[in-house]
């Protein structure tokens, strides 16, 4: 068994950002050399998400707006106590996930015909990272 690990940092331009990271995550399991396995790919921000979904730009507004009726941004959350203003951002991160978990078979990510992976960002505008380990023989 063997593991590879890399990360990517993002620093968004926007407060919430939807980037398609699935080309950077096969270049990362090429780079494992990892022919069957899974890999992981987390964001280390509690803040951000990742996951699978279709590359289309309808469906990504679809996804901003479905998050913004669960979790609207608003003044009046009690995380805001603390100084911080993104209490909707953490509760957004929360209904997409953290982590996605993809399989790889014959050296490559094995994903549906339309899926490909995302970081969702959701209090941009600063360093953040997402880690992706390759774990397999």
């Amino acid at each position: 068994m063997k593991s590879h690990t890399e990360y990517l940092w993002f620093n968004t331009q926007k407060e919430h950002e939807y980037v398609n990271i699935t080309a950077e995550v096969e270049r990362i399991v090429r780079a494992s050399g990892v022919q069957e396995g899974f890999v992981l790919v987390s964001a280390m921000h509690i803040t951000a998400a990742v996951y699978v979904n279709d590359a289309e730009s309808g469906l990504i507004q679809d996804i901003e707006e479905w998050l913004e009726v669960l979790a609207p941004a608003r003044p009046d959350y009690r995380h805001h106590r603390t100084g911080e203003m993104n209490g909707d951002a953490h509760l957004k991160s929360l209904l997409l996930h953290h982590e996605v978990i993809v399989p790889v078979t014959k050296g490559q990510l094995d994903l549906g015909p339309w899926q490909q992976v995302y970081y969702a960002e959701f209090d941009g505008r600063r360093r953040k990272r997402v880690v992706v380990k390759v774990i397999g023989e």
